[in-house]
């Protein structure tokens, strides 16, 4: 489960390499079949920045969780929950390419090891920097920090806004999208799961601005 969610490294880094020129004439095409005229004076320059941003947005797929954390690893005998909240997160949904944005809520209980606090927001990143699907987001996240850090659990918890429901199809603004993802005490101990949610949920509403 855990290679099949984090994927192939070879292949993620091959597509981050793709020619900004390519990219360019993709866009410039889609352009002309949205009606436009690539060449006009406020889209001359825009299969360039949008080629630019696209890559900037999927940055994740050349990184990974190994990567970002580095030597942000230290032996430290805390035995008790470690959490960090309100993780601002941007993605892009893999169904219609457009945005969703929202916050992310991790705790781990450490095995000896902790993890440098900044870089828990990295791992976030290496994630969300992809095409996604808020699901899978947060199970990756999950298997992200296991993987690094081998803790005796690990709780994650996304609250999101997609603008997929927000600017077309059902159109609802308000409707927030949660999924959470639990491993070892997280899962297994009753009480550590009801802290670990009381403590995530107990942040408030995801601003959506």
């Amino acid at each position: 489960m855990a290679t099949q969610l984090l994927r192939d490294t070879a292949f993620n880094k091959s597509t981050a390499s793709l020619p900004t020129a390519e990219f360019e004439k993709l866009v410039r095409r889609e352009l002309e079949l949205l009606g436009e005229d690539p060449d006009r004076e406020g889209l001359a320059r825009t299969p360039a920045r949008v080629a630019s941003a696209l890559k900037w947005l999927t940055q994740g797929y050349a990184s990974s969780a190994e990567e970002v954390v580095g030597e942000g690893i230290f032996e430290e005998e805390h035995d008790n929950m470690i959490m960090v909240r309100d993780i601002e997160l941007y993605s892009m949904c893999e169904h219609h390419m457009l945005p969703f944005f929202g916050k992310a809520h991790i705790a781990y209980i450490p095995n000896g090891k902790i993890v440098g606090l900044s870089k828990i927001p990295r791992i976030v990143d290496v994630y969300s920097r992809r095409l996604q699907v808020q699901e899978r987001l947060t199970e990756q996240i999950a298997e992200g920090l296991c993987g690094v850090l081998n803790p005796l659990g690990v709780g994650v918890v996304i609250e999101a806004y997609h603008l997929c429901m927000m600017m077309r199809g059902v159109q609802k603004q308000n409707s927030k999208t949660i999924t959470s993802a639990l491993r070892g005490a997280f899962r297994e101990d009753p009480k550590t799961r009801d802290e670990f949610l009381r403590l995530a949920h107990s942040s408030g509403a995801v601003s959506r601005y």
